[in-house]
């Protein structure tokens, strides 16, 4: 129960940080309609194509699947831009990474990370079972 007052107060504290960091931006309301953009996008659109996905599949995803997929999806969500932009860009420093390999890493890492969750809780269960 500590700790979760701790990492509710750690929370908390950056939480009130990052209303001073946007108070201090010249133009404060556009890291709101930001934030208001990134709860359409979810709410819109990865929320409802997870349960579409799940549907087509034919499963009832429930905890890490799920969650590795709106993860995913969000990921996605934030790196349409550079992976859409058009090639030959005039300022080749504007988006100098290689943006693809890096998103492709990034859904690696979150597919490698369910698996190996899904497969020691499994493991954890077989061997409560044993007992």
């Amino acid at each position: 129960m500590v700790f979760r007052y701790v990492l509710g107060g750690c929370g908390f504290v950056l939480m009130v940080f990052g209303g001073v960091l946007v108070l201090e931006q010249p133009e404060p309301w556009r890291v709101g309609v930001w934030l208001a953009g990134g709860v359409v996008v979810h709410d819109g659109l990865i929320a409802p194509l997870v349960f579409a996905i799940a549907a087509a599949a034919g499963l009832h995803l429930r905890g890490a699947p799920r969650a590795a997929l709106i993860v995913a999806g969000s990921l996605t969500a934030i790196a349409l831009p550079p992976l859409l932009r058009p090639e030959g860009v005039a300022n080749a420093t504007v988006l100098p990474l290689d943006y693809a390999r890096n998103w492709l890493l990034a859904m690696s890492t979150v597919g490698l990370i369910t698996v190996a969750y899904v497969g020691v809780r499994a493991c954890l269960r077989r061997a409560a079972r044993r007992r």
